[in-house]
Formats: structure tokens, sequence, C-alpha cells
């Protein structure tokens, strides 16, 4: 894979990049319709390999919250073809890595010496380039690191990547009027976190050591002193990413444990913290025979409890089906809003108890099976229902807390490994370790 030795920084450049990808999407509809027209063959599947091709090959060249946001939307499987799942997806893993010469630099700007005069050894070569910074192999007095270097420019470039797609995110999902920068602003205050290598070393220390008594579960050790605001040190660790231990072989009872590890992860996380790592993406983490080895926490949700409480109250069933108690935290949660008319009520109470009674399923059961095909299936139907409901797009779709876009990724995000797992899951097991 080619190196990089230098990545568009300045908002025109970026933007730049965007236009001339946006060109070639626009050739491919000119060559689909071409074809329709000739051939009377509608083959939407090759449109959409093409268009998510041309668009992830523009954003791996960005890099930074541009590609970031590919790597989010690939997890959302039942909204986006397959094609866009598929190819968004390799910005965990496959991205065109920094040069020698540019981690030289970047490492010597950060820890003021050359990575030679660092580390016994330093591997200028990554071993894993994903969205926001790259990882290498190094030792020291006998110790094997991973060393996370953050790539130049991509903080400052925030804002303005933002301010380029906002336009697309608000005719995707509907959001009209001035209050739709409240969603945006918590998007972008999470992309800086993630950013900051120092506010990651500080999260790393306190999950890794809240979570240490569940079983099945390790964290590496980090080290403060090879750390900085764009530099990440930790413990080598042994094992494949879950994906690639997802796709093999392995017994059910192993499935189910590793899967009953990662739930009681998230549940303690998000019932005992108050905290979650909100990116449960199958690149953070590692397994190693039987232990999960979380990897990445960059990315951490905190939960006010203003939001917590009517959010897991709206997960009971009985809540659910109790039209006085679901109106109250509908309208807690900011889905009902006051200038709401009649019909907007009616149709966003139904909408969400449909939605609700779907994707709180597995609360409901003292065991959950994630593997349940019924249940992915009536999620597609659903989500396609959504998707095709003409009376849903002429409304506002700005409504909701900002807390829903990164407590739903979770848990979506979660439900996904679960099922990529097939495990099946004892849903309350996790309070044995909330204190």
């Amino acid at each position: 894979m080619k190196t990089l030795d230098s990545i568009p920084t300045k908002k025109i450049e970026r933007a730049t990049k965007l236009v001339t990808t946006g060109a070639k999407i626009g050739g491919n509809y000119i060559r689909y319709y071409g074809e329709k027209l000739l051939t009377g063959t509608d083959n939407k599947s090759k449109l959409d390999q093409n268009n998510a091709k041309d668009i992830y090959d523009g954003l791996k060249e960005l890099k930074g919250s541009a590609l970031k946001i590919a790597q989010m939307l690939s997890m959302e499987k039942n909204l986006m073809p397959q094609a866009y799942v598929e190819q968004f997806g390799l910005a965990q893993f496959s991205v065109p890595p920094l040069s020698g010469a540019l981690v030289k630099k970047t490492i010597r700007k950060y820890l003021g010496a050359d990575p030679e005069d660092l580390f016994d050894s330093f591997s200028l070569q990554s071993e894993n380039a994903a969205s926001i910074g790259q990882v290498h192999r190094a030792e020291k007095g006998g110790k094997h690191l991973a060393i996370k270097i953050q790539y130049p420019g991509v903080s400052n470039s925030i804002s303005s990547d933002l301010a380029i797609v906002k336009p697309i995110a608000l005719k995707m999902f509907n959001l009209k009027g001035k209050d739709t920068d409240r969603y945006f602003n918590e998007v972008e205050e999470k992309l800086l976190e993630e950013t900051n290598y120092l506010q990651e070393l500080e999260n790393s220390q306190f999950i890794s050591r809240a979570a240490k008594d569940i079983p099945y579960l390790s964290f590496p050790k980090y080290y403060p002193n090879w750390t900085t605001s764009k530099t990440l040190a930790m413990d080598w660790m042994q094992g494949i990413h879950l994906s690639e231990y997802t796709a093999q072989e392995h017994t059910q009872n192993a499935r189910n444990k590793l899967g009953q590890t990662l739930w009681d992860f998230y549940m303690f996380q998000i019932h005992g913290l108050k905290k979650v790592q909100a990116d449960p993406h199958p690149g953070n983490f590692l397994v190693d025979k039987d232990q999960l080895i979380a990897i990445d926490f960059g990315c951490i949700k905190a939960i006010p409890d203003e939001f917590y409480t009517p959010y897991f109250e709206l997960s009971k069933k009985e809540n659910i089906e109790n039209t006085t108690v679901f109106d109250t935290l509908l309208r807690e949660l900011e889905i009902l809003l006051p200038t709401d008319t009649m019909e907007e009520q009616r149709y966003f109470t139904s909408l969400f108890q449909k939605m609700m009674r779907l994707f709180t399923l597995p609360f409901h059961h003292r065991v959950f099976d994630f593997a349940d095909s019924k249940f992915w299936k009536d999620i597609t139907n659903l989500s396609k229902m959504f998707a095709d409901d003409d009376q849903l797009r002429q409304m506002n779709g700005n409504r909701g807390s900002k807390h829903f876009i990164y407590m739903n990724r979770t848990f979506f995000g979660l439900y996904h490994l679960l099922h990529d797992l097939k495990a099946s899951i004892e849903t309350d097991h996790y309070k044995k370790y909330l204190k």
C-alpha cells in the first residue's frame, strides 16, 4: 500500500478533494442511467459499489473526521447498502499510512527526539492505519509497545469537515430549523476529544481500573512518559481483531462466553460508571484465546442523569404500552415537542412505539439470542419502512435529545457485534459487577 507524505489540512484543499469525488459519483450516475436506457437493465448494486469505492478512495486520503464519519456509517448495516458498509468498514483497517519520514517528523515534534533515540527498536512501517491515527510497534527495556501517532492537522480540520458534510447530513436525516446545531456540536465535541490522546490516556486508565473484576476481559498498560496530545503509548497486545474472530469457526460456548463478556462490559460502563466507550467497532477489540481485549477509549460518552433515567425507563415493556407514561417520557427526551401538531404527536408516538417494541427486545428476556434471524429481519424491514415513508420525509426530523446520537450508536454497534458473534447472552448477568 502506498504511503502518504502529506495530508490536506486546509479547508479549500479538503473541499476540492470532496468536489473531485462528487464529480466521479456524477459520472457513475451518468453511466448507470445510460446503461439502463440502452440495455433496459437496472444494475443498482453496481452503482452502489462504484459510488462507495469512489467516496472511500477520496476520504481515505483526507483522513481525520471525514474518514471517521465514514467509519461510523459503516456500522449502520440496516440503513445503508451493503457496498457502502463494506467499503466504509475499511476505514478501521485499510487506509494509506504516513511515510516513514513523516512518522519520524511527528515523533520528533511531540516527543522531542527521533524514535530510534527514544526506543530500543521502532518500526517506521505502521501495523494499523485508521481514520485519526496509526499504530507502530516499538520496544523499550524488554517491553513490547504499541505507539499510536495522530495524523497531522486532524484536530484543526474537524470544524471545516463538518461544515462541508452538514448540508448532506441535513438532507439525509431530514433536519430542519436553527436548532440542528446541537447535534453537530455534539459530534464535533466528541471528534475533538478523540484527537486529544491525553484525554484518551485518562479514559483508558479510568475504565480499565474500574472494570478489572470482569472476567475474560483484559486491557493494555499505558505509559504516560511517551504519551502526549498526539501520541499514545501502551502495551502491544497479542490477539486478532474481533472481526477476524467472528469470521472463524468457534464453538457456540466460546462465542457465548465472549459475547457475555462484551455485554457485561458495556452494561457495566453504562449503568455502573455512567460513561461508555461509544465506538463499539470490531477494530477496537482483540481476542486472544478466551480473552476480550479492549484497546481504544478515544470516544467516551458521559451519560447525564437527566437523560439516563428517561432513556432506560423508555426501554421497559410496561412503559412502552402505557400511553400516559410513554407520552411523558417522549417529552422528557425531546422526541415530542411543544410545537408539534396533534397529527405530529400521533405520528411520532406511533413510530417510536414500533421502534421501542423492537429495539428493546433484548432487555425483555432473561436470555437473548443475537443470532435470531427474525429479530434482524424485523429491524431491516422497519428501517426500510422508515426510508420509504413519504410522510416522515415531510416532517421535521430535528427531534430527540443530542445524547441519543452516541447512546444509540453504542447500542446499535453492540447489537451488531453480538450478532456477528452469534452469541446468546444473559441480559442481567452484568449486575453482579455493579457496586
